[in-house]
């Protein structure tokens, strides 16, 4: 599990440059070259490149980011660099290629593999997004239960985004999932005109983002005129209490099995067999989560293949579901931390 130093590398990706200097844009490229590294970018964004890029030198570019960076590894002679062919368009790799007497080596994911183990200063911001996150799932069901309407799963997803930016304080990490009883079957599904009423199931997932680290959160619960988001919830129908417990206990035994020194997939299977032993196996058909930092989905994965050993420090989403065709789906989760013996809920 330990990641390789690399030396030479190049970035584009927005989160990546980010996490390296503490700043991005639409426009960047970052360079790690030995020991020296770069930010190019263009005028429109070099004031605000100046105040916020940490231990970066900053290039003003003049002409297409792709031939300043030809321009800059030409100049300092470089002989290696490692691209992640994930993070380059086919058109950017195949010109930055020309360059003769430079070995490109290829590095699937290299940066989201550096970010796995989140620093404390990482974890405390995870938390403060799931905080926020948190409280923006309570104005949320406030709100539906005080509304003197009806409202549409598009009426209540326009609120649910106004509501989680907070007057524009925070960003959404991803856009909501709202989902009435048989449109909460597909996983993640689109708001329609659907409308809220007395009795129904109601599937929310959303997040926000601190600083530019994620929350995500996933609550199923019943609306009889009112509505709040916790995890004991029951509904109108047996069948729809039945699964709903089922999640629910496959979440709890899920997150009970995270310690370091776990493999992933141990954490997907226990949640997998539980709902497996109930019979809804085919009803579970995505993983079991996925890591959370500046990008919403990081590693680890949390799926039936993955041998990654968990380590302190790990941060991911458990979020078992299972889902009904035509007729509802139940989804719970949250984002844990691994620590020294188990894990937090964050």
């Amino acid at each position: 599990m330990h990641q390789k130093r690399i030396n030479n590398y190049i970035l584009t990706d927005e989160n990546a440059v980010f996490y390296e200097c503490g700043y991005s844009c639409d426009n960047n490229i970052f360079l790690n070259l030995d020991d020296r590294k770069f930010f190019l970018t263009d005028s429109r964004y070099a004031i605000e490149a100046k105040k916020l890029v940490k231990d970066a030198e900053i290039i003003e570019i003049k002409k297409p980011l792709i031939e300043e960076s030809k321009l800059l590894l030409e100049k300092l002679n470089i002989k290696e660099l490692v691209f992640d062919p994930n993070d380059f368009s086919y058109a950017d790799f195949m010109e930055l290629s020309k360059l003769k007497g430079i070995n490109f080596i290829s590095e699937p994911f290299f940066s989201k593999k550096k970010r796995m183990i989140k620093s404390d200063l990482e974890i405390q911001k995870l938390k403060q997004a799931a905080t926020l996150g948190a409280s923006g799932f309570t104005k949320f069901a406030n709100f539906i239960s005080s509304s003197k309407k009806q409202l549409s799963e598009k009426e209540l997803y326009y609120n649910a985004e106004l509501i989680l930016k907070d007057f524009g304080n925070l960003s959404l990490s991803f856009n909501p999932i709202i989902a009435i009883n048989e449109n909460g079957a597909k996983a993640h599904a689109l708001p329609s005109n659907k409308v809220l009423q007395n009795g129904d199931l109601l599937l929310f997932d959303a997040g926000v983002k601190f600083e530019r680290y994620c929350s995500d959160r996933t609550r199923t619960a019943f609306f009889d005129g009112q509505i709040e988001f916790s995890k004991n919830q029951k509904f109108k129908s047996n069948k729809q209490n039945e699964i709903y417990e089922i999640v629910k206990e496959a979440q709890n035994l899920a997150i009970k099995s995270v310690k370091p020194g776990v493999l992933a997939k141990d954490i997907d299977r226990a949640a997998r067999e539980f709902i497996k032993k109930q019979g809804y196996e085919k009803e579970f058909f995505h993983s079991t989560g996925h890591g959370v930092g500046i990008d919403i989905h990081e590693f680890p994965n949390i799926n039936q293949k993955s041998e990654v050993v968990l380590k302190e420090g790990m941060v991911f989403s458990v979020e078992p579901g299972i889902y009904i065709e035509d007729e509802f789906g139940v989804r719970i989760e949250d984002v844990v931390v691994v620590t020294k013996d188990g894990c937090e809920i964050l």
